[in-house]
């Protein structure tokens, strides 16, 4: 099941979230009883492996959710296997007319997960998602101002969505993808070699700017991808909606630059609020940039690349094609300190993008970890990089009047620019185990072909009493297990049913064959002709 199956779990990473919706077929409303319960497998490692819950504890109308988060025990830190258990829940609705007691069902839920050692720390990239806001509910522009016709960024960039080529691609070569969906202040630095900081549009906390200053100061390394950022082009792409009757202005740009800029005000860079776009060549690669912004602020003793480009702001605004010379795309630093982490900057991330993606830069990402993570410099940054001086650029400032803070999470929403508490960092409670003796069924994981029926010898449930009011049918190896109060179909109407089926299609053809043939015998009646009239022409005498 993608993506959960793409990335084994392991001691110390984040928690892996599986939604599951629960239809609740005996009536309207329901709850679930008690709590569930986690029942590992002793025989097939369940107790290498915890678990923790959050669910609705009232169904309505007909359905609820269960969120089941995963992660390894301390014990399996070095331990690589396979390890298997249960989940185990009970729903109960109203009794409905006619009924005394309320009505009850028993879920069990498999969970069987791969566990592997703890990666190295070089080995482990976290994905920063809390950052990102996506359409709907706040307008949030497209990243790419070429494709007119995809005005929103609906897609969440998330490496499960528009990014999961990147995702995929980074799995590939070997790295573990982690994702962070709290604040900066939430996670260790040391388990992990590199942040990524991807298309942001949400603001940054005073204490994350200051956290990850130190985490860079100890050895944490950072990756920055941004996008455009023009108040003038923002204001360009407002449209009028149909459905609210108002006029749309983007709440930032493709990406939020000037929190980005507040983030890496202490690392002595900063981007622009020029819009660039175009092809260039790097090593021996193609490549494209679409929408992106430039560096305005960087270390004079670190490592930028310079490309030739469009000024596409000024396309958008005055519809004059200009280009421009030596324009600041990448920059790579090695911050100050025995220990201390490395800085990347990128102008554009829609070469990472599914939605509009037209010339891939994965192998630019490769290269970006190999520095940030293992402190190599690959050769083509060695090549075509050197020192470059930046002066007199003028940062970029928010967009006044800008509804940002109804969307976000950080700004309070009645006070401009003022922001909200820290919020309290996630805090899961790992269920205690009940252990069950047994080992899941032989034939539970594998896929099972759909429509797959034998027509000549049909499956014939084995019904066999286990226990004193309850029927536990095994199938194909799969155990079901019927509380009493449930009506089970008899072995005998089982049978019968493609009998019944068989009789009823032939009735059904027979009928439609006499009707068929009635209206065929029949004569076919002929329309009476209409005679024309005669006109007959009386002469007069005359007198």
């Amino acid at each position: 099941m993608w993506p959960y199956c793409t990335q084994p779990i392991y001691y110390g990473g984040m928690p892996t979230i599986i939604n599951v919706t629960i239809l609740n077929g005996m009536g309207v409303t329901g709850r679930i009883v008690d709590k569930p319960i986690w029942q590992p497998y002793t025989p097939q490692n369940g107790d290498y492996i915890e678990v923790a819950f959050s669910y609705s504890n009232v169904l309505w109308p007909w359905s609820g959710y269960l969120a089941v988060s995963v992660t390894a025990s301390k014990k399996a830190a070095k331990w690589e296997g396979i390890a298997n258990g249960q989940v185990t829940l009970t729903v109960s609705s109203p009794p409905e007319e006619g009924e005394k007691e309320e009505r009850t069902s028993t879920v069990k839920l498999p969970v069987r997960v791969k566990v592997v050692p703890t990666p190295p720390r070089s080995k482990r990239v976290l994905w920063d998602q809390y950052h990102n806001l996506r359409y709907p509910p706040g307008y949030f522009p497209r990243d790419n101002l070429r494709m007119k016709n995809d005005p929103l960024d609906w897609n969440g960039d998330h490496p499960h969505t528009n990014f999961k080529d990147t995702y995929q691609h980074l799995r590939n070569a070997g790295y573990y993808i982690e994702i962070l969906g709290a604040p900066i202040t939430c996670f260790d630095a040391n388990q992990y070699g590199t942040l990524l900081i991807v298309d942001s549009e949400e603001e940054f906390f005073p204490e994350e700017i200051s956290k990850l200053k130190r985490d860079i100061d100890n050895g944490l390394s950072v990756i920055v991808i941004a996008d455009w950022y023009n108040v003038s082009v923002m204001k360009k792409v407002k449209f009028y909606d149909e459905n609210t009757r108002q006029w749309w202005m983007p709440d930032t740009g493709g990406a939020n630059v000037p929190a980005l800029n507040d983030l890496m005000y202490p690392w002595n860079m900063a981007f622009s609020d020029q819009v660039y776009e175009g092809d260039f060549t790097l090593g021996d690669h193609d490549m494209y940039y679409a929408s992106g912004s430039s560096i305005a602020k960087f270390p004079e003793d670190g490592i930028m690349i310079t490309q030739t480009l469009k000024d596409q702001g000024n396309e958008v605004l005055k519809q004059e094609s200009q280009t421009v010379d030596t324009v600041p795309i990448l920059g790579l630093y090695q911050m100050t300190g025995e220990e201390a982490g490395r800085v990347a900057l990128y102008g554009d991330s829609n070469c990472l993008d599914n939605s509009h993606l037209q010339k891939d830069c994965f192998w630019l990402l490769d290269a970006l970890l190999q520095y940030t993570s293992h402190s190599h410099m690959p050769p083509v940054f060695e090549q075509q990089g050197s020192p470059f001086s930046i002066t007199n650029v003028e940062l970029p400032e928010r967009m006044e009047g800008n509804h940002l803070a109804r969307y976000s999470k950080v700004l309070e929403s009645s006070l401009a620019g003022q922001t909200r508490p820290l919020p309290a960092c996630p805090h899961l409670s790992w269920a205690k185990g009940e252990p069950l003796n047994k080992s899941a069924p032989t034939h539970l994981y594998p896929h099972q072909k759909l429509l797959s029926i034998d027509l000549i010898e049909p499956p014939v449930p084995n019904v066999v009493r286990r226990q004193p009011g309850i029927q536990h049918i095994v199938s194909d190896g799969v155990g079901w297990d019927i509380q009493p109060g449930v009506p089970s179909h008899p072995h005998n109407s089982i049978q019968s049913m493609p009998v019944f089926a068989l009789a009823g299609l032939t009735l059904v053809v027979v009928f439609f064959a006499v009707h068929i043939h009635k209206s065929r015998s029949k004569p076919k009646r002929r329309k009476p002709r209409l005679k024309r009239p005669t006109f007959i022409n009386i002469v007069k005498p005359v007198v």
